[in-house]
C-alpha cells in the first residue's frame, strides 16, 4: 500500500469501449494504437500482479505449508517482481512519450501544475521505491528513496548545490518531500539522467538500499535512464516554495494516456528530431567555448608570467649596467693618476736639466779660458742636447707605450660595451630601454655637437702654435746666425792677435771690455734658447694632447656611429612589437566579446584536444620555429597550432556561426567531406 494505490476495475475503460472509439475515431487511430496497446498491457499487468501478490500474501498468513511448497512460492515471487519491473518500464515509457509530446505543442516550457509533469514524478517514484530494503530505528520502520539519491552529492561533486538546497527548505519535514525536491531540481538542471546514471554504475553502494531483484539493481534502471535523457529537450519551471511535498499522494492516473491530440505522430516525432538536433548543436557550441574559454585564461596566465620574467630581467639588466658604468668611472680615474704620474717625471727630468745648467755656468774660470771654455760649453751642450734628445725618446717611448695601454684599456671598455649591447638585444622587445636609448641617443648628439665645438676651437688653437712654432724657428735660426757671425769675429780678432800681438798688449782694456759685452750677449742669447726650449716642449706636450683627444673625438664618432645602428634596429624591433601588440590588442578585444558570450552559456560539451600555446615551439606542418613575426594560430578544428602561411584558410564549422582559421590539412577534409555530402 506503500508503493502503490490499487484502482478498481471499473474506473478502468472497457475493451469494447475501446474497439467502438477507434471505429469511430479511425483517423487518429494511427498514433493512438501504440499507446492504447502500452496502456492496455500496463494496466491488465498490474492488475495481475496485485492480485497474485494479494493470493500469496493471505496464502503466506493464513496457510501454513511443508517446507517443501517454498521453492514454487519464491518462483511466483520472482515471476510477480519481474511482471511488476516490465509494468513500471511500460508506464516510464508511455509517461516520457506523453510529457514531450505535450510539451513540445505548448513550448516546451512547464510549470509544476502540469498534469503529464505530475504523473511523471508519480511514475519515476515508484520505480525508485521498488525493492526498497526497510530500515528499522527507535521510530518505526523507515522506507524512503531519499537515501540512494544522497549518494549522488558523494559521487558527482556537481550535485552538492542540489543536496544543499534541499536541505536548506524549512517547508520539508520527510525524506519522501526531501526526495520529490531533489528529483524536482534535478529535472531542472537537465542532469536527471546523469546523476541517476552515476547511481547505476555503483551498484555495491545501491545494494544497501534495495532488494536484488529491484528494479533498479536490474537491466530495466539503465533502460529508464537512457529513456529520460530524452527529457533534456524539455525546460522545466518548478517553483518548491509553497508547495506541500510531504503530504502528496502518489496514484497513477490512466486517462491521461488515453487523451485525444491534435497532431500526427510522424510531424510530432520531425519535431522532436529537430529540437533534438538543435540541442546537441547548442552543447557543442558550449563545449567548444568552455574550451576556448580556458584556453584564453591559461593565456592571460602565461602573458602575466612572461611579462613578471621579463621586469625582473629588466631589474637585473639595470643592475648590470650600473655596475659596468662604476667600472668605467674606475678605469677613467685610473687613466687620470697615470697622467699625472708621468707629467710628475717629466717636470723632474726637467728641474735636474735646470740644475745641471746651474752647475756648468758656474764652472767657468777665468778670461784667459774663455774661448776654450766657450768650445767645451758648446760641446758640453751638443752632448746635453743629444742626451736630452734621448730623454725626449725615451720620454716619447714611454708616452706611446702609455698610448698603447690606453688603447688595451679602451679595448677592454669596447668589449664591456660589447657586453652591454648583448644585453641590450636581450631587452629589445622591452619598450622602455626604446625610450631610454632614444634618450640617451639625444644626449649623445648633443655632447657631439659640443666636442665637435671642442675640435673646431681645439683646430683653430692648433693653427695658432703652428704660427707661433714657425715664428720661434726663425727666432732660432737668426741666433744660430747671431752665434756663427760671433764664431767668424772670434777667429778674426784671434788672426788679428797672433799678428799684432804687441799692439794687442796695448789694447787688452778695450779688448776686455768687448769680451764682457760678448759674454753678456752669450748670456743673453743662452737664455733665450732655453727659454726657447721650454716653449718647444711645451708645444709638443700640446700637440701630443690634442693627438690624444682627437683619437679620443675619432673613437666617440665610431660609438656614435653604433649607437645610430642600434637605434635603428631598434626602432624596427619597436614597429614589430607595436604589430604584434596591436595584433594582440584585436585578439584580447575578441577574446573578451568571446568570453562575454560564454557567460550566458551554462553547459559544454568536449571537443578536440585543444594545444596550449607553452606546448608548441614549432609549426606543426612547416616546422618552423615561432618567433615575434612568426606568430602562433589554432586550428579551430583540430586544435594544434600552425603559422599564419599554414592556416590562411576559413571554413564555417558547425560549432562556429561564421567563417574561422583552418589548417590546410583539416582544410582539404572539410571540402572532401562536403564534396562527398552533397554529391
Amino acid at each position: 500500500e506503500e508503493d502503490f494505490e490499487i484502482i478498481d476495475k471499473k474506473q478502468l475503460p472497457d475493451a469494447a469501449e475501446l474497439r467502438n472509439e477507434e471505429k469511430t475515431k479511425p483517423e487518429e487511430a494511427r498514433w493512438s494504437a501504440p499507446i492504447l496497446s502500452l496502456a492496455r498491457k500496463a494496466s491488465e499487468n498490474l492488475a495481475l500482479s496485485y492480485g497474485s501478490a494479494l493470493k500469496s500474501a493471505s496464502l503466506a498468513g493464513l496457510v501454513s505449508k511443508p517446507g517443501s511448497s517454498d521453492s514454487p512460492a519464491k518462483t511466483s515471487m520472482r515471476c510477480h517482481t519481474m511482471e511488476e519491473r516490465a509494468n513500471l518500464m511500460n508506464m516510464m515509457k508511455l509517461s516520457i512519450k506523453i510529457l514531450i509530446q505535450s510539451a513540445l505543442s505548448l513550448g516546451r516550457t512547464l510549470d509544476s501544475d502540469f498534469p503529464p509533469l505530475q504523473q511523471f514524478f508519480v511514475v519515476l517514484e515508484h520505480c525508485l521505491k521498488h525493492g526498497l530494503k526497510v530500515k528499522k530505528t527507535f521510530i518505526g520502520q523507515n522506507k524512503s528513496f531519499f537515501g540512494p539519491l544522497e549518494l549522488v552529492e558523494k559521487l558527482c561533486p556537481e550535485a552538492s548545490d542540489i543536496a544543499t538546497s534541499v536541505k536548506n527548505l524549512p517547508e520539508l519535514k520527510t525524506a519522501v518531500g526531501r526526495g520529490r525536491a531533489w528529483l524536482y531540481l534535478a529535472l531542472m538542471q537537465k542532469k536527471l539522467a546523469d546523476y541517476l546514471k552515476v547511481l547505476l554504475d555503483h551498484k555495491h553502494l545501491l545494494s544497501e538500499f534495495y532488494e536484488p531483484d529491484a528494479l533498479m539493481m536490474e537491466e530495466e534502471g539503465a533502460v529508464i535512464v537512457g529513456l529520460l535523457v530524452g527529457l533534456n529537450v524539455i525546460d522545466a519551471n518548478l517553483c518548491l516554495k509553497g508547495e506541500d511535498l510531504d503530504s502528496q499522494v502518489g496514484v497513477i492516473d490512466f486517462s491521461l494516456y488515453l487523451k485525444e491530440t491534435q497532431d500526427s505522430d510522424g510531424k510530432q516525432d520531425g519535431g522532436i528530431t529537430a529540437v533534438l538536433d538543435q540541442k546537441h548543436y547548442v552543447e557543442e557550441l558550449n563545449r567548444h567555448l568552455s574550451c576556448t574559454v580556458a584556453d584564453l585564461q591559461n593565456k592571460i596566465d602565461c602573458l602575466e608570467k612572461t611579462n613578471s620574467k621579463l621586469q625582473e630581467e629588466l631589474a637585473a639588466a639595470t643592475d648590470r649596467i650600473g655596475s659596468l658604468q662604476e667600472e668605467q668611472q674606475q678605469l677613467k680615474q685610473q687613466n687620470e693618476l697615470i697622467r699625472e704620474r708621468s707629467e710628475k717625471s717629466v717636470e723632474v727630468t726637467k728641474e735636474d736639466t735646470k740644475v745641471e745648467l746651474d752647475t756648468y755656468k758656474q764652472s767657468r774660470q777665468g778670461l784667459d779660458e774663455m774661448y776654450s771654455d766657450v768650445w767645451k760649453q758648446l760641446k758640453e751642450e751638443k752632448k746635453i742636447r743629444l742626451e736630452l734628445e734621448k730623454e725626449l725618446e725615451l720620454q716619447i717611448g714611454m708616452k706611446t707605450e702609455m698610448e698603447i695601454a690606453m688603447k688595451l684599456l679602451e679595448k677592454d671598455t669596447h668589449e664591456k660595451q660589447d657586453t652591454l649591447v648583448a644585453l641590450r638585444q636581450q631587452l629589445e622587445e622591452v619598450k622602455a630601454i626604446n625610450l631610454q636609448m632614444f634618450h640617451k641617443s639625444q644626449n649623445a648628439e648633443c655632447s657631439l655637437q659640443q666636442k665637435a665645438e671642442a675640435i673646431s676651437s681645439f683646430e683653430g688653437k692648433t693653427n695658432e702654435m703652428m704660427s707661433s712654432m714657425k715664428q720661434m724657428e726663425e727666432r732660432l735660426q737668426q741666433a744660430e746666425k747671431a752665434r756663427q757671425a760671433a764664431e767668424e769675429r772670434c777667429n778674426k780678432m784671434k788672426q788679428e792677435l797672433a799678428g799684432k800681438l804687441n799692439s794687442c798688449r796695448q789694447q787688452m782694456a778695450q779688448l776686455d771690455s768687448k769680451c764682457s759685452t760678448l759674454e753678456k750677449e752669450l748670456k743673453s742669447e743662452k737664455e733665450q734658447r732655453q727659454t726657447l726650449q721650454k716653449e718647444l716642449h711645451q708645444e709638443k706636450d700640446a700637440t701630443a694632447l690634442l693627438k690624444t683627444e682627437l683619437q679620443q673625438m675619432e673613437g666617440l664618432k665610431k660609438e656614435l656611429r653604433k649607437l645610430q645602428d642600434e637605434k635603428q634596429e631598434l626602432k624596427k624591433v619597436r614597429e614589430e612589437q607595436e604589430q604584434a601588440l596591436q595584433e594582440m590588442g584585436l585578439h584580447l578585444s575578441q577574446s573578451k566579446l568571446k568570453m562575454e558570450d560564454i557567460k550566458e552559456v551554462n553547459k559544454a560539451l568536449k571537443g578536440h584536444t585543444w594545444l596550449k600555446d607553452d606546448e608548441a615551439t614549432h609549426c606543426k606542418q612547416c616546422r618552423k620555429e615561432f618567433s615575434i613575426s612568426r606568430r602562433k594560430h589554432h586550428c579551430r578544428n583540430c586544435g594544434d597550432i600552425f603559422c599564419s602561411t599554414c592556416s590562411s584558410n576559413e571554413l564555417a564549422l558547425p560549432s562556429y556561426p561564421k567563417p574561422v582559421r583552418v589548417c590546410d590539412s583539416c582544410h582539404t577534409l572539410l571540402l572532401q567531406q562536403c564534396s562527398s555530402n552533397s554529391s
